[in-house]
């Protein structure tokens, strides 16, 4: 074999968990102002830096830019580990970092320039939708070009969800970013009316099943048995949980269409999908948490495994909260409050963010040639304050929620509303200045984590590692 072939492609790794951070500090920053200027109105600047500008360019950092990152680092990480093979796609394999942090760069100028095509999570318009598409499809090939070559006929259960992830989201960015383009930087979307909207939660929910979810679920299932140095719980579970929750997320999007113009029958089948939703979700909670059976005594002193076990706990209440929340009943209650905003932000930043960093904490000294990060006990610090920081932020907003939710809906014995609006807003604030509070700690710990890993890259290897040849099999 010759030396190219004999080493893992570790650069591209080393880029996308670099920018992870760097990415993660700039989105979650954004997110602090906007949750100040809702504190102090008097924050929201000129045409370009108000709140209606800043929050897509906050989505889109810490969902695409912060979340995008991590999956792609911990994705080419692990395909390339359980295939006993290096990455495959040549100049591929650069264009895909290189692309995505121009998109991310065209995002933060375009959305606060108010350059936009209206739709969650899909806000960019179409030149930058084309370059997504290329950059997704290199991204592909890449992944599973290196499956191709893989040295082992089996393919790792996190491979699996890593696959159905980038399938899935190659499918609904396509469909949903049909548009008619008018100017360079105005386009209308193909659909319009409830069609719009249905095909929009059919992208925006499954954003979440596989972008934040799919995708993450890979990150658990290789980081986890690994920190923990045990095998996975259940490999069956993992088989079972994989294809019931892939066939199931593809239908929940209209719950979040309850009472809108939508048919009640399709407000139904989201309901239904939902409800049933519970189970994959915490067959795969429970997957995660019981692997650290027989090691449950390392998290007392291991930050990085409190992080990926808190993740998961996270992961549960989450999933259990939102097949909840899309019962028609609640949903009237909590619908437009912010018990909404609190549902995503637990899954935000107790699931997907915590998984990310400590999968990133993992993944930082093997790419730099040290043994461990350079101060375990600021991994340490940044797990207590990222935990109370995102404890703050959904409890806070739970009880906004549920209070806005009761205020809108109460009447006098006239049958006139009892509270105007504005009172709902009023009786909000507090809980807006918790939730501020509980986005700038959550910040804080990612400052920590950026002074850490810059400290440990200082004097560290970047060779990249031999590829293991696996057993019975001679390179």
């Amino acid at each position: 074999m010759s030396g190219t072939q004999t080493t893992y492609n570790d650069k591209v790794v080393r880029q996308f968990a670099v920018m992870t951070v760097i990415w993660g500090i700039v989105g979650m920053l954004v997110g602090v102002i906007i949750a100040a200027q809702l504190v102090w109105p008097e924050l929201n600047f000129g045409p370009w830096l108000h709140f209606g500008r800043l929050r897509p360019l906050h989505t889109n950092a810490v969902i695409f830019a912060f979340g995008g990152c991590a999956l792609f680092a911990t994705s080419y990480w692990c395909v390339q580990r359980t295939s006993h093979a290096r990455l495959w796609g040549g100049p591929l394999i650069p264009f895909t970092f290189w692309g995505w942090q121009l998109i991310i760069v065209l995002a933060a100028v375009t959305l606060p320039l108010g350059i936009t095509s209206g739709k969650e999570y899909a806000e960019l318009e179409w030149p930058i939708d084309l370059l997504i598409t290329a950059v997704w499809v290199s991204y592909a090939l890449v992944f599973f070009g290196t499956i191709a070559v893989r040295k082992v006929s089996h393919i790792y259960v996190a491979n699996w969800f890593f696959g159905a992830f980038i399938i899935a989201v190659a499918l609904l960015h396509i469909v949903n970013s049909m548009a008619m383009p008018v100017t360079l930087t105005k386009s209308y979307s193909m659909y319009s009316g409830v069609q719009d909207a249905m095909i929009q939660w059919w992208y925006g929910h499954n954003a979440v099943g596989f972008f934040l979810t799919a995708g993450f679920l890979g990150m658990m299932y290789y980081f986890v048995p690994k920190q923990a140095g045990r095998p996975v719980y259940s490999y069956r579970l993992s088989v079972v949980h994989f294809w019931a929750l892939i066939f199931t997320y593809m239908w929940a999007g209209p719950h979040h269409l309850h009472y809108t113009a939508l048919p009640d029958w399709t407000q139904s089948v989201g309901m239904l999908f939902s409800l049933i939703l519970l189970a994959p979700s915490w067959g795969g909670m429970i997957n995660g948490i019981m692997t650290l059976s027989g090691a449950w005594h390392k998290l007392r002193d291991d930050p990085v495994l409190k992080f990926l076990i808190t993740s998961l706990s996270f992961y549960g209440m989450s999933t259990f909260e939102g097949p909840m929340m899309s019962i028609k009943t609640v949903n009237a209650l909590s619908h437009y409050t912010d018990w909404t905003v609190g549902h995503v932000h637990s899954g935000a930043l107790g699931w997907v963010a915590m998984v990310s960093i400590g999968s990133i904490y993992y993944l930082l000294p093997r790419l730099f040639g040290k043994s461990e990060m350079y101060s375990t006990k600021l991994v340490t610090a940044h797990f207590w304050i990222a935990t109370i920081g995102t404890v703050l932020y959904i409890a806070s907003m739970w009880i906004a929620g549920v209070m806005q939710g009761l205020m809108w809906r109460a009447v006098n014995a006239d049958g006139t509303l009892a509270y105007s609006f504005v009172e709902s807003v009023k009786g909000s604030y507090p809980f807006w200045a918790i939730r501020w509070l509980g986005g700038v700690l959550f910040l804080s710990g990612m400052l920590i984590m950026a002074y850490n890993m810059f400290k440990t890259m200082a004097g560290g290897k970047t060779q990249d590692m031999p590829v293991i040849a696996p057993a019975g099999h001679h390179a």
